[in-house]
């Protein structure tokens, strides 16, 4: 329930208590109008579609994926709920529909996603590849890092050799559509 308004900036609803939000949310992939209304220690309603359901919500963590995790106790039931901003979903929509793009059309650069060291170089224009198949190895804080192949293709280009510095962005390595033959 992130982005909720302050308790104590909302209106008063039932019995002079303030609503934390009013929104249209998500429930299983369908848009459900919802009005949540505290209680006090984590304790609410919430009214959607006609019903009414009493619900109990924990502090959120922040996830790996950015998104918060909260737990959620509806009625008894506790649930485990991700929840991320309609900005956030729309970029993570259009990063996952570009790489499916990408994977099946032209040329794929695979670029460094951390600073570090490359350790060993698995792959040589020329080469074809699996998806999945070991690229590189690149040491970052200590960690060594395996970079895989997003798709199976033909390596256009190997743009590092081991011992080499790298920064956030460099191209690591080009593959492109397998070649017949």
């Amino acid at each position: 329930m992130d982005g909720l308004a302050d308790p104590s900036s909302a209106g008063a609803g039932e019995g002079g208590r303030g609503v934390l939000a009013q929104r249209h949310v998500l429930v299983d992939g369908q848009p459900v109008a919802a009005s949540l209304t505290a209680h006090g220690r984590g304790r609410h309603t919430v009214r959607f579609d006609g019903d009414t359901a009493r619900v109990v919500l924990e502090p959120g963590q922040r996830a790996f994926s950015g998104a918060r995790v909260r737990e959620v106790l509806v009625d008894g039931f506790r649930f485990e709920v991700e929840v991320e901003s309609a900005r956030r979903v729309r970029l993570r929509e259009r990063a996952t529909r570009g790489r499916s793009a990408t994977a099946r059309d032209g040329p794929v650069e695979v670029r460094a996603v951390i600073p570090g060291k490359v350790v060993s170089v698995s792959v040589a224009p020329g080469e074809v590849v699996e998806a999945g198949q070991e690229l590189l190895v690149v040491e970052a804080m200590k960690m060594q890092n395996e970079l895989r192949s997003p798709r199976g293709g033909t390596i256009d280009r190997v743009g590092i050799t081991p011992g080499a510095s790298i920064e956030v962005g460099d191209i690591l390595v080009v593959i492109s559509e397998r070649r017949p033959g």
